[in-house]
């Protein structure tokens, strides 16, 4: 049965269908209430030469479908099949960005905290997204030096020989080595915490309170003073928390600007009736792409002009849809047919009423003005190449990574050798916006022999280290390595020698230009190849690799130089020694007379070494 008798044969019931090339591959994913007419239009549209639909069909040589319920049904079938299949001709969210959560692994022997940006069904407990990201930062350190619980990378599932730092520091129980502490503390901790993580300050408060009493009438008075401080911390939280919900109103307000088959969308976050994030998506060309407005068919870019509804009908679908939070309002820049069904889904989701409102006027139109303008001058600075600011970029280098500040400092680590000889390697720093020369480092690695990259990344990473930490100076924001995940665990695994589990630390594959950030590598980090958070890592990258090539082409231009010695008939290494260290230099050697050499090596090996270079300089 070819495509057009599939499609004549259609259902007229609700349902998701999925056109697919001569390679069994899915190129569009629609949803439509009525799948036989909704299918049958495209066959009327190709024939009147509409450009977009022209092209599917023309690709499309198969059709698949599913039916459903009713229109919500569809809705949902639709975005997930579009997220799974990322079809070309639909329009996709390319920036993927999410915000993080703060996650409890609850299902480990010692549940451990830590900031993610992936909800995953493992068991764990999650907690937010918090706005603006470094939030999540601020609350994990907040639960992790309050109630002692770990946020970092050990593996709990088994006893250690002794704890890191953190645990000397009285930053965590220890229960990575026997003994330090016991699971029914742990678990108390634990709890504490998770209580203060899901909003129930008054019950903890009265908690801490009768613990800390029950310390103090039993003398037990730095118990009792852990307690205390676990109590000023909950106030502090308290009274922000009271600052910033005066206005309890929640709302995402979206904004967009188009210009030369270019497109860029603003969405500004409002919690609490302030204005806490803001997130920019871009698309550098608008795609031959179909989407479903109505019964017929429309593209988002047709005869030059762009579509607004139906890129927003796309777009809004696959930014709320399955997210575990949706505010109570959505404020959109334009109106789409199929609003009130996706409103009506997103409430059954979230369990509280959803409104996708298109304000027309007053201060909640002017909201959408505000992030339409903000959505001009992040066109402007992406398309137009203007040059962002070092706070732009070091704040956008906060959130990408998920560091707990702006960088300061980063340093990155390079491995050089050919085939496992003259292995060495190079420190370069970035430091306030600029590559601080003056502090960068080589090693000659000491302790590999052969072609180890992993190895070898480990030894430096650990001398490097080892000696800040026996300086007591401080630790750079973030330690990059150039190379993949094996180069990424050869590092953490020094750090993790030296105690040093909290350290920021991630990789950048040469090839792939995919970032991998240790603790998160099941989520890679893949950034558009404009982006100037992109060309920085690489820039930094770059410039490591540089440096470690001039290194060890040093080492082997001397490694050939003084082993040319070698050559001569009598010459060994000891006797290669002693004419280096009396001579200094092998161009001293070759620049020697005869009576020079004899009286430092036998009169035969200085005849022999006298005519090699005779021969050579002649």
């Amino acid at each position: 049965m070819d495509i057009e008798e599939k499609i004549r044969s259609l259902p007229t019931s609700p349902g998701v269908y999925l056109y697919k090339n001569a390679d069994n591959v899915v190129i569009y994913v629609g949803k439509a209430k009525n799948l036989r007419s909704r299918v049958r239009s495209y066959l009327l549209e190709s024939s009147q030469a509409d450009m977009k639909t022209g092209s599917l069909m023309r690709e499309a040589v198969d059709l698949e479908y599913i039916l459903v319920g009713n229109e919500q049904e569809a809705l949902a079938l639709e975005n997930n099949l579009i997220k799974q299949r990322k079809p070309r001709f639909n329009i996709l969210l390319r920036d993927d960005k999410t915000y993080p959560y703060v996650k409890l692994t609850m299902g480990d022997r010692y549940p451990k905290v830590f900031a993610t940006r992936k909800l995953r069904k493992d068991g764990g407990a999650y907690y937010g997204p918090y706005f603006p990201g470094s939030l999540a930062h601020r609350v994990v350190d907040l639960v992790h030096r309050s109630f002692l619980i770990p946020s970092c990378k050990v593996d709990l599932s088994r006893y250690h020989a002794r704890p890191c730092l953190q645990y000397y520091i009285k930053r965590c129980l220890g229960p990575c080595v026997e003994g330090l502490t016991t699971p029914e503390i742990y678990s108390e901790h634990v709890h504490d915490a998770q209580m203060l993580l899901e909003g129930k300050q008054t019950e903890l408060d009265t908690s801490l309170r009768d613990r800390m009493q029950k310390a103090a009438e039993a003398e037990q008075f730095e118990l009792a003073a852990r307690y205390r401080d676990q109590l000023v911390t909950i106030d502090q939280l308290q009274e922000k928390q009271r600052m910033a919900t005066a206005d309890n109103d929640d709302a995402d307000v979206f904004g967009y600007h188009y210009e030369n088959e270019m497109l860029a969308v603003n969405l500004f976050h409002i919690r609490g009736g302030k204005i806490v994030d803001r997130r920019e998506m871009f698309w550098e060309d608008i795609p031959e792409t179909l989407e479903e407005v109505s019964e017929g068919s429309t593209s988002v870019e047709e005869n030059g002009k762009f579509h607004p509804a139906i890129f927003f009908s796309a777009l809004v679908k696959q930014i709320y849809i399955d997210q575990p939070y949706v505010p109570p309002c959505v404020y959109l820049p334009v109106d789409f047919p199929d609003r009130d069904a996706l409103a009506d889904l997103l409430s059954t989701q979230t369990k509280h009423r959803i409104e996708l409102a298109v304000p027309q006027r007053g201060e909640k139109r002017s909201l959408v003005d505000l992030s339409g303008q903000n959505a001009k001058q992040g066109y402007d600075q992406r398309f137009r190449v203007l040059k962002p600011t070092q706070k732009m970029i070091a704040e956008a280098l906060e959130e990408l990574l998920m560091l707990p500040e702006p960088p300061r400092r980063i340093e990155c680590f390079d491995i050089s050798h050919i085939q496992g000889a003259e292995t060495v390697a190079s420190m370069v720093v970035w430091e306030g916006g600029a590559m601080c020369k003056q502090a960068y480092r080589r090693f000659k690695v000491k302790t590999v022999t052969g072609v180890d990259d992993f190895a070898s990344m480990s030894e430096v990473i650990g001398r490097r280290y080892a000696r800040l930490k026996a300086e007591e100076k401080l630790m750079p924001s973030l330690v990059l390595v150039d190379g993949g995940l094996g180069q990424l665990h050869a590092a953490a695994e020094a750090l993790e020698e030296l105690g040093l589990t909290t350290q920021p630390l991630a990789s950048i594959a040469k090839k792939e230009e995919i970032i991998y950030l240790y603790g998160q590598e099941d989520d890679p980090i893949v950034l558009d190849r404009r982006s100037p958070i992109l060309h920085l890592i690489q820039h930094i990258r770059d410039e490591s690799h540089r440096f470690a090539i001039d290194y060890h082409r040093k080492r082997r231009e001397i490694r050939d130089r003084d082993s040319d010695i070698l050559h001569i008939p009598g010459v060994g290494d000891r006797t290669r020694q002693r004419l280096l260290q009396h001579f200094g230099s092998l161009r001293s050697v070759q620049m020697a007379t005869l009576e020079a050499l004899e009286s430092v090596v036998p009169t035969k090996t200085a005849m022999a070494i006298w005519d090699y270079f005779q021969k050579s300089n002649s």
